[in-house]
């Protein structure tokens, strides 16, 4: 692939000193060089200027027009002082952090046939001089940061076969570490790791394995090869034991009873060895998945209690399944049940083991071929892709949740066609409850306790904004249908500011410090599952499902005397 650079700013990026693994591992307090800033994914930033008793005068500093339309969800990476930031249709964009002013545009050359089913892409990951990019047409590509110019380029996956690509990469142990979307086309699965200077594959594990792998006994003969298995967000990692935590989606096709089995590792957590590749360890969120509940986001990793009151170090992730589990990470690699909670209602999950965390379904609303079933939540879950986060501060989780929403599925036969629809339904349709008295929310839960502290409700909107957690004792998100991007008292879920932008805001906040002063960034741009699961709420309560589209990335910063604009 050899993609397009447009014509930088005369100034060029002259001081861009090469970001070291050490800085990955132990990010400087000002810089966000990462998804989710740390390895941890906790989405957290020790930045404390902007706070709640200052929030309130949070104004734009500038702001960039993208030039495009659909769902913008990357997250403005920030290291020295350079803004990196993705969007749909291939761009990559290099800017002042301070002062927005554009460095350089990247635009793949994107391969003819690649057809995404989200149009997406959730941003970049830097090392060294360059920045790492996974186009659409499942290429990775390294750039080099200074000029936007590729340096080497990497096909990852045949787009034949329906595969592509919409995550941030991840950069761990000197390698550049990449999952695969394509889960609705047959595909198999897996996670791969290339060489950060050359772009040489280093490993690449299949998240379905073949009968003689471990695991391979819970699939029908066969099956495995189209077993799907989607590995579409990023992953977290833990320096310490070198262990890489990625979550794996949904099964194909759809209906559980064309493959018989648990069907491993889809709908889990896995594992993986840094160094090899190997899969240590894993926990399936639900066995013989038939929901569409892709488990893909990868946990927290953060301290929390086991069932013997020990503090261990543990994994919280709030699953498209509507539980939110507690798990205890091991440096060996094995994955054990602590606990798990409904945060969201769902009338699926009957009983979750007290030992190994087991869930039991009420089969009744199982979908199955030829049968047509309702069952709560949604294929889009209790939460789908966005990020929660988590603040040491508080001990407090923060989930962006939807309630309310259940799905009629009608399961059909459907055979493997190369690069075709591999689902298995005739009919799919979103419903509302009758009794719904709100759809989104913002949640914090005490992952010591497993209770939640409070929640803020969205009566007629979804939720789909990631969150960003500061040590100014605020959280950060937009998400909903009003186009606002606000600001939450972290102890409490008050909200302290509000601004409504452009678009709608599913974009994933990030906070960064240029010469000594913080800003707060998020890009808008509503696009994909919310405009989809927007309209079928619009209709339910009456009211109109327009949210205007267009990609800006906004900046805002602290001015005394400053009023935010709620118009």
């Amino acid at each position: 692939m050899l993609g397009a650079v447009y014509a930088q700013d005369s100034f060029g990026i002259t001081d861009y000193p090469p970001i070291t693994e050490d800085q990955l591992v132990n990010p400087a307090p000002g810089d966000w060089p990462m998804y989710r800033r740390t390895y941890d994914g906790q989405g957290y930033s020790p930045l404390d200027q902007i706070n709640k008793d200052n929030v309130a005068q949070l104004v734009p500093a500038w702001s960039y027009s993208t030039g495009v339309v659909e769902g913008h969800e990357s997250p403005p990476v920030v290291v020295n002082g350079v803004m990196f930031v993705t969007t749909p249709e291939h761009h990559v964009f290099a800017l002042n952090a301070a002062t927005g002013q554009l460095y350089w545009k990247y635009t793949a050359d994107i391969t003819e046939n690649t057809n995404p089913s989200h149009p997406t892409n959730r941003g970049v990951a830097v090392l060294g001089d360059k920045v790492f990019y996974a186009a659409h047409d499942a290429t990775l590509v390294a750039l080099d940061a200074k000029t936007g110019e590729e340096v080497w380029s990497t096909e990852v996956a045949n787009v034949d076969e329906a595969y592509y690509m919409t995550l941030a990469p991840l950069v761990a142990d000197g390698k550049v570490l990449i999952g695969v979307s394509g889960g609705e086309y047959g595909i198999r699965g897996f996670v791969a790791a290339y060489d950060a200077e050359t772009g040489e594959e280093a490993w690449k594990t299949y998240t379905i394995p073949a009968p003689d792998e471990p695991g391979g006994d819970t699939w029908p003969a066969g099956a495995y090869v189209t077993g799907a298995g989607s590995t579409w967000s990023t992953g977290n990692y833990d320096p310490e034991s070198k262990l890489v935590y990625w979550g794996v989606g949904n099964a194909g096709p759809w209906m559980g009873d064309q493959r018989p089995g648990d069907n491993l590792y889809t709908a889990s957590t896995i594992a993986l060895d840094v160094e090899t590749g190997e899969i240590k360890g894993h926990f399936q969120y639900s066995h013989n998945e038939s929901f569409d509940w892709d488990e893909v986001t990868a946990p927290i990793l953060v301290d929390l209690p086991n069932k013997d009151g020990e503090t261990v170090k543990g994994l919280v992730n709030p699953t498209r399944s509507g539980i939110l589990w507690a798990l205890e990470r091991t440096s060996e690699g094995p994955i054990n049940f602590i606990w798990g909670e409904k945060y969201v209602p769902g009338d699926v999950i009957t009983d979750i083991d007290a030992e190994t965390g087991r869930v039991s379904y009420d089969e009744s609303k199982k979908p199955s071929t030829g049968t047509t079933k309702t069952y709560c939540p949604s294929v889009h879950g209790g939460r789908d892709w966005p990020s929660t986060a988590y603040s040491p501060d508080t001990g407090l989780l923060y989930i962006p949740a939807n309630a309310n929403m259940c799905t009629e599925l009608t399961g059909a036969e459907v055979e493997y066609e190369a690069g075709q629809p591999f689902i298995g339904f005739d009919s799919l349709e979103f419903q509302v409850t009758d009794d719904a008295e709100y759809i989104g929310s913002v949640q914090a839960w005490d992952v010591a306790t497993g209770e939640m502290k409070w929640e803020h409700k969205f009566p007629r909107s979804g939720n789909w904004g990631p969150i960003l957690a500061t040590g100014g004792g605020l959280i950060f998100s937009g998400g909903t249908n009003d186009r606002m991007f606000r600001a939450y008292d972290a102890e409490n879920g008050d909200v302290l500011w509000e601004q409504k932008l452009n678009s709608g805001v599913i974009g994933t906040p990030s906070t960064f410090e240029v010469d000594g002063k913080q800003y707060v960034a998020v890009q808008a741009g509503y696009g994909v599952d919310a405009v989809f699961n927007n309209t079928v709420i619009a209709e339910h309560f009456g009211i109109s499902s327009d949210v205007p589209q267009g990609g800006v990335v906004w900046v805002f910063e602290v001015k005394d005397g400053a009023v935010a604009s709620a118009e």
